[in-house]
């Protein structure tokens, strides 16, 4: 294990024109990785948004680059699409990162800006000799992180990304990686009825092109809905003085701003109107039926892949956002229990609220700690090993009951040749490992993880731990793997067991002292 705390630094803006999402979702993992017990500051330019507010709301130590001086520079073909979304062009930005992060030496730095590409992240990895990862979802540009990070939902991330990220990057695509904040994991879900009581409307922290409004005459002028309409937004809407005044003229219309998440918000409504962006995971978690709009170029194709899917619900033509057509699809939808329950159900199974916590977990592998079970871990134990996935891989595949959970875990417990190791990154427990000594030579090593915490590196940090805390004089380690679970094979393997035949892998004294290999991907 790392005694040293993880120091991540995240850089993103907030203004009009970016929106509040990027510093959002850096943000939701801010407040994961401080759960893994990492050390976390957010760096952002001053752009008329209040992201010192944001971050200390979350418990988060804030850096303010300082706000442009001048005109933003003018963009040539050879730099991103959003370049100008800076103010500053991109090298000021890295050396001015760089600057205000040097004394406090980040691990990582990770970067959620379409404005940067592949040379602000080579210039402040050099500059800072860190590590960079990169939060994007446009795979427009080329990116130079070592991680990188697409909570969109996409067919195939490799190939989105083909040409655009370095051979040796990681990459951790989908929504089992929605970056949401820890308050949806534990959230209450949307409870199905068949009639549309309310509907709510989220179109975005800034709502630059006033969809809330456009959303708002859709209900009542066209889809006739006379219900309460509810409007999240935030006082940085350029609108919301007029979107105030409009909620006037339809009662009963309520205008709510600023709300610290919006998990309640989502749930309190049977129907919501939102933008494509990154409040889509949201909703889905909450398991909310919606009607989605690309309220930019860059959400089109999300929300035309999870209609196809059967997520979520949106406009036809795409293209022609107005009131009549979003009435028109809203008053079909309000008029279809069935569809909508249907979306609910599948949104909910998409994406369950730890997304934010995996990429956490993954970032922080390396500073896994174990600590012997005793009986207050015996729920836990139970829930992991009786799961559908790890008895799929173990020797025993057949359910266990409780009593017989509890009788063994008391036996574990009291043997002395047996060590039952919980492994927990931060305040997680993460997984199991069980060292059990045969002879004065041989030990045999058993693991599994929380079923929902696979392929983040765990298992073979785990596994490493495990062995480290068996005494020094263990001369061999044994491990029984099934023929086809390649998956832990590919684990003990990168780890330096060899397969000796019968689903067995050993490591001897001679491997160990040669030291354990690059852990593969578990």
């Amino acid at each position: 294990m790392n005694s040293i705390a993880l120091k991540v630094a995240l850089r993103a803006d907030a203004s009009t024109e970016i929106g509040y999402g990027h510093v959002k979702r850096c943000l939701a993992l801010a407040q994961a990785l401080q759960e893994v017990g990492a050390e976390v500051r957010l760096v952002s330019r001053a752009l008329g948004v209040d992201t010192r507010g944001l971050a200390e709301r979350v418990g988060c130590a804030h850096v303010f680059l300082r706000g442009p001086s001048g005109p933003a520079p003018q963009p040539d073909v050879a730099v991103p699409a959003h370049a100008h979304w800076a103010q500053v062009d991109w090298d000021q930005d890295a050396t001015e990162t760089a600057q205000a992060l040097r004394n406090w030496a980040p691990h990582w730095v990770v970067v959620d800006h379409y404005a940067f590409d592949a040379r602000w992240h080579r210039a402040v990895e050099a500059a800072l000799s860190t590590q960079i990862a990169a939060i994007d979802d446009l795979a427009d540009r080329d990116l130079g992180a070592s991680l990188v990070i697409d909570h969109n939902y996409a067919k195939d991330h490799r190939a989105k990304y083909a040409g655009r990220i370095i051979e040796a990057a990681h990459l951790l695509g989908g929504p089992r990686f929605a970056l949401l904040g820890p308050s949806y994991a534990r959230a209450s879900r949307y409870e199905f009825n068949a009639t549309v009581r309310s509907i709510g409307i989220f179109m975005g922290g800034t709502d630059g092109g006033n969809l809330s409004s456009l959303a708002l005459r859709a209900c009542r002028e066209h889809a006739r809905f006379t219900g309460l309409i509810e409007i999240a937004t935030t006082r940085a809407n350029p609108h919301f003085e007029v979107l105030n005044a409009l909620a006037d003229c339809w009662p009963p219309t309520t205008i709510v701003s600023d709300l610290p998440d919006l998990a309640g918000f989502f749930a309190n409504h049977d129907l919501q109107i939102g933008a494509g962006g990154g409040a889509t995971w949201e909703r889905c978690c909450i398991g909310v039926p919606t009607l989605a709009v690309a309220a930019a170029a860059n959400q089109r194709a999300v929300v035309e892949d999870l209609a196809s899917l059967g997520v979520l619900a949106t406009i036809e033509p795409m293209d022609d956002l107005n009131p009549v057509v979003v009435g028109r699809a809203l008053n079909q939808l309000m008029q279809e229990p069935g569809r909508r329950q249907s979306l609910a159900r599948s949104s909910q199974q998409l994406v369950d609220g730890l997304g934010a916590r995996r990429v956490a977990l993954w970032m922080s592998a390396d500073r896994i700690s174990v600590r012997r079970a005793c009986m207050k871990d015996a729920q836990r134990i139970y829930d992991w090993r009786n799961h559908p996935t790890t008895r799929a891989k173990s020797v025993d595949g057949n359910e266990i009951t409780w009593p017989a959970h509890l009788a063994w875990l008391q036996r574990c417990l009291a043997d002395p040749n047996r060590m039952l190791l919980v492994g927990s990154v931060g305040s997680i427990p993460v997984g199991v490992i069980r060292l059990d000594r045969h002879d004065q030579d041989d030990v045999a090593i058993s693991i599994y993880l929380d079923p929902g915490l696979h392929g983040l590196r765990l298992g073979s940090a785990l596994l490493r731990a495990g062995e480290s805390a068996m005494s020094a004089d263990c001369r061999n380690f044994v491990a029984t793997v099934l023929g086809s679970n390649t998956k832990s094979q590919r684990l003990f393997a990168g780890a330096g067991y060899q397969s000796v035949g019968n689903n067995t892998w050993r490591k001897c004294a001679s491997e160990q002292e040669r030291g354990n290999p690059s852990p593969c991907s578990d």
